[in-house]
Formats: C-alpha cells, sequence, structure tokens
C-alpha cells in the first residue's frame, strides 16, 4: 500500500476514534516562544509562587529566572559562547533548573551526564559531547577531577546538595545527603559565583532551532547517542505534556517529580513542564515511597508520574490507607519492569479515587511524548489488548507500522517496526552522520520498535525488534511474556530474554524477581507449573530466579547483564 494512502487510512481512525473533550492540537499558553521567554514571563507574572520546591525549600519563578540569568553571565565571563556544550553532572536538584535555563539563555548546548556513570561511560560522553565546561555535584567531581586530562573540559563549577536543602527538611532525605560537603580543588562553588555574579545576562541572538541539548540515549545495549534537539523541541512536547497530563496552565496543579530529570522523560516533567505551565513542583532527588506519602497530603499533590513499579510499592506501604490522596487528580505510569494492569488499577482506585494510566510512547530521539492515552480507559479498554497500549499520537505527531526489510506500511492488527514523524524529532545524532541517515529518513524515525495499530487507530507497543523472538516460527515479545508473569502475585518482577535452541530456534527465559516475602516459599518448578496453566505453551519460559534485576537509571532491565547469565 502507499505511503500516503495508508496515513489517510489510518489518519481517518484516528479522528474517528479522537476522545471525546480532548484537545486536537496541543495549546500553547503563550504561544511558540523559547523555554527560556515562558521562565521570563512566569518571573513577571508569578514571581513569587514556587517552581520548586526541595524537601521544604522553595526556589520561585524569580530567583530561577534570576539565578540563571547569572549563571549565563558566569559562562560568558569564563569565554563560552553560543554553540558551545556545558555538561551537566547532578542528580535532581534546584541546581540543575538553575544550569539548565542559564546554558540556554546563553544559546550554548545543554549535555546532561547521567550520575550514575562509571568512568569509562563518562569519558565516553564527555569525549563525544566535548562540553568546554560542566556544573558537577560535589559528590561526583573526584570522577571529573580523575579524567580531566582525557577532556576538553576549561572550566568546572562544583555544588552541594546542602546549599539548598534546608536546615529542617519537610519530609524524609536520601542518606547521601548527609555526607559532608566534599573539597574540590580546582572548581568554582556554583552558588558562590551566582550571587557573587554582578554581570547582567548577556544579549544572545537565540532562535527557537538552535541546538539546545544533545541528549544522550540511554538504552540497554550498545554505546549512548548524543541526540541534538533544540528549544522547538522541548517547547512543543512541554506544551503536549500541558494539553494531555502534566498541569493545567494557569492553575493550581502541584506536581511531584522524582524520576532522573537527566533523562528525557524527567526533564519533560521535571524541568520543562513547571516552567512552561507555571505550576508548582515538588522535586525529590530519587524514589522514596514513605516521603512521597509524606508530601502528597502536605503540599496537595495533584499530578504524579513514575513506574508502575511505584505504585504497587505505595499499595503494599504500611498504613497508607490512612494518607489523604484527595488532592491526586492525575496518576501516569510507564510500564518498565511491572506492567500495568486491571488489578493494579483497581487497587489504585480503591486507594486513591484517580485512574492508573499509562503515560506515553516515545524515546530520547523524538522527546519521548508521542502519544497520549487520556480518554481511553472506559471500561479498561486500554488494558484489554497486548501489552503496552500507548493510544493515539499527540496532535502533530505521526506513526505507521512497516515492514521492517521493505519498509512497506503493514495491515492493520499486524506487528511490524513503528515509525514516528513528530515536530519534537531530533535533528540528528551528534557526530554520527551515518547513524543519523540509517535512523531518518525522509522525516522519519525508524524507531527499531516492534507495534501494532489496532481498527481503531491505537498504537500498541510490543518491544525491541531485537528482543523479539521466534520459538517454532511463533513470535513471542518478551514485553507480553512479561505481563502475563506480572500477575503471579510472588513476582516483584522479572525480564524475559531468549536462548539458542537447537530444536525451537529459540526459547524465552525468564529472570524472576520475587517479592521479599515471598523469598524461600515458592521455587522455580512452582513458578514452571503456573506458567503452562496461564499462558499459550510456545510462550512458557524457563524459569530462573535472580536475587535482584539489574536495572539502568531510569527502571529499565539492564536485558545485557543478563545475557551473560544465559
Amino acid at each position: 500500500m502507499d505511503r500516503n494512502e495508508y496515513l489517510q487510512q489510518v489518519e481517518k481512525r484516528w479522528e474517528k476514534n479522537w476522545p471525546g473533550g480532548m484537545p486536537r492540537e496541543v495549546q500553547y499558553p503563550e504561544g511558540e516562544i523559547l523555554m527560556t521567554d515562558y521562565l521570563r514571563s512566569r518571573a513577571q507574572q508569578i514571581p513569587d509562587n514556587p517552581c520548586v520546591i526541595y524537601y521544604g525549600a522553595e526556589m520561585t519563578f524569580r530567583q530561577l529566572d534570576d539565578y540563571s540569568d547569572r549563571f549565563a553571565a558566569c559562562l560568558a565571563g569564563r569565554g563560552l559562547e553560543k554553540g558551545d556544550r556545558v555538561a551537566v553532572f547532578m542528580p535532581n536538584c534546584p541546581q540543575f533548573l538553575i544550569a539548565f535555563y542559564g546554558i540556554l539563555k546563553l544559546g550554548c548546548i545543554h549535555v546532561p551526564v547521567n550520575p550514575l556513570f562509571k568512568e569509562a561511560e563518562f569519558v565516553y560522553e564527555i569525549q563525544d559531547a566535548g562540553p568546554k565546561a560542566i556544573v558537577a555535584l560535589d559528590l561526583l567531581y573526584s570522577l571529573v577531577s580523575a579524567t580531566r586530562e582525557q577532556t576538553d573540559l576549561e572550566v568546572v563549577f562544583s555544588t552541594s546538595l546542602s546549599d539548598w536543602l534546608p536546615e529542617a527538611p519537610a519530609f524524609p532525605i536520601p542518606d547521601l545527603t548527609r555526607i559532608p560537603r566534599q573539597e574540590c580543588p580546582g572548581s568554582e562553588d556554583l552558588m558562590t559565583v551566582i550571587r557573587d555574579e554582578a554581570g547582567s545576562c548577556p544579549e544572545v541572538e537565540v532562535e527557537l532551532d538552535d541546538i539546545a541539548a544533545l541528549n544522550y540515549t540511554g538504552g540497554t545495549t550498545g554505546m549512548p547517542k548524543g541526540c541534538e534537539h533544540t528549544q522547538r523541541d522541548m517547547v512543543y512536547t512541554a506544551a503536549c505534556g500541558a494539553t494531555f497530563a502534566l498541569g493545567d496552565p494557569g492553575g493550581d496543579d502541584v506536581l511531584l517529580t522524582y524520576l532522573p530529570i537527566f533523562w528525557i522523560a524527567g526533564e519533560d516533567a521535571g524541568v520543562l513542564a513547571p516552567v512552561l505551565s507555571g505550576v508548582t513542583e515538588v522535586l525529590m532527588i530519587r524514589w522514596d515511597a514513605g516521603a512521597v506519602l509524606d508530601a502528597i497530603p502536605k503540599y496537595r499533590v495533584s499530578i504524579m508520574y513514575g513506574l508502575v513499579d511505584n505504585m504497587v510499592e505505595l499499595m503494599d506501604y504500611p498504613d497508607v490507607e490512612k494518607v489523604d490522596f484527595s488532592s491526586l487528580r492525575e496518576t501516569l505510569v510507564s510500564s518498565f519492569v511491572k506492567k500495568l494492569n486491571t488489578e493494579y488499577r483497581r487497587q489504585w482506585r480503591e486507594l486513591t479515587g484517580t485512574v492508573m494510566r499509562e503515560s506515553s510512547y516515545g524515546m530520547t530521539e523524538t522527546h519521548t511524548l508521542d502519544t497520549f492515552t487520556a480518554g481511553m480507559q472506559k471500561d479498561d479498554m486500554d488494558l484489554a489488548s497486548r501489552p503496552i497500549f500507548v493510544g493515539l499520537p499527540m496532535p502533530g505527531t505521526r506513526f505507521m507500522v512497516v515492514d521492517f526489510v521493505s519498509g512497506e506500511p503493514l495491515p492493520l492488527n499486524q506487528e511490524g517496526e513503528i515509525l514516528v514523524q513528530t515536530p519534537s524529532l531530533m535533528k540528528a545524532y551528534w557526530n554520527k552522520p551515518e547513524e543519523t541517515a540509517r535512523q531518518l529518513a525522509d522525516g522519519w524515525l525508524h524507531t527499531g520498535d516492534i507495534g501494532m495499530i489496532d481498527d481503531h487507530g491505537y498504537l500498541t507497543y510490543l518491544g525491541r525488534s531485537k528482543e523479539m523472538l521466534k520459538v517454532k516460527g511463533m513470535s513471542v515479545f518478551p514485553s507480553e511474556v512479561e505481563n502475563l508473569l506480572g500477575r503471579h502475585p510472588a513476582i516483584a518482577g522479572s525480564a524475559v530474554l531468549g536462548r539458542t535452541d537447537e530444536e525451537k530456534g529459540e526459547v524465552p527465559v525468564a529472570f524472576i524477581q520475587l517479592s521479599p516475602d515471598q523469598a524461600g516459599n515458592i521455587g522455580e518448578a512452582d513458578l514452571q507449573v503456573w506458567c503452562r496453566e496461564n499462558m499459550a505453551g510456545y510462550k512458557v519460559p524457563e524459569i530462573r530466579i535472580v536475587e535482584e534485576l539489574p536495572l539502568t537509571a531510569t527502571g529499565k532491565v539492564k536485558k545485557e547483564d543478563l545475557k551473560e547469565r544465559l
């Protein structure tokens, strides 16, 4: 089928099945302008409203605007110019937002670096991006110092979590915050130079289509690639989030963020959404169930976004039924280890009165908010099909499912490669023209993901193409087996991989982490019997119980690590 004809058919289904009450266009509160202009506008309109609440300490929109102005002046004073890269090597903290908006105001390029990186990973990304400056947490500074001669870093700023933590935190703080401030010889203290900065933010001509960030792919295989993103990409994604999920512009929403904001989804929720929508963000360094349950009633949190695993942990938390969830109106999740199912949704609705729903489909290359599921939960329709239901494309975004070899569009209900075309599509992979040409063709991103579009035009994500197994000629999708395993009450998480088999071609192998209270009570043989009773024979995996599944910083299973155990 011709692609244009195919798209016309699919778009008719999108039009017909668009949920009632959902906007047909992305809504920009103040137009398609720079994210830094949105910050300046918020600083004028609601200067004293808290943009970030950090364990009780507040940073207002006026402060964020002022501090990021000062940081831009600091960078300019040290010789940085438009187009220079600046690395940010920190966990979640207010300084991250200050650095982010200061970098963008000068027209420099933001390079977030995973704070869990070890030496080889850190050096690879710094050498690949070539930043002239870096902002690093004091607890991570030793790695910067030890590898500095291997990089082109000229300017180094350091900062400490204690710079923004209050003396009496409003809810529990992680143990790492109790580590004394570290000495960082050879660096400048970020907050000191910002407060001492006498210059004003330089006048730099910054355009929406200038490269503003290199967001590195954080997948589970291969070396990361830097995705070139612009402020136009950012403001589109932030507007999509505001329109369909992450805050009502001009409203009184409070957004709770604990996902790592160096990650693209964390950037969308924790760095862009508060500024575009003008909502308050309760920012946490990392996930902590007890702290979350303290923060929700204290700050009247209305929007949560996290992993299914997090919500399950909350539902199992002691005395959780005593927590006041009355302020909560939106619960958005991503299915990584645990997959969203009807039972989890039922339990969450009984506990909080809100409907837990899948957030979106996307990836670093597209700035990640490519679809929405709002308005598709009646009678659990979205959970009746195969995992993972990710809904309809955001306005302005399109996708199709094609044959992996020929690239021809496939009939509805047939699995193939997901292609995405979106206003927030990366412009290229940094310094990788061959990779760029391979992945981008005619404005479409070849995702390498397996998906299916059904009769209603809804997209279902089935996993990575490299993960799909062929068992005696039958297609087995690890995500589907993992979803079925998630229904067993003793299973805390699972990861399914393929083992080569002479007779069957491949055999699924499930690495299973048991719930703490079930370890020792159930064995591999018991789980094998359960699988035979609950899934088609060709899908039944070999069972291997592990103490813990290896996870990335963003909660995805490191399947490359598990391959070594096959």
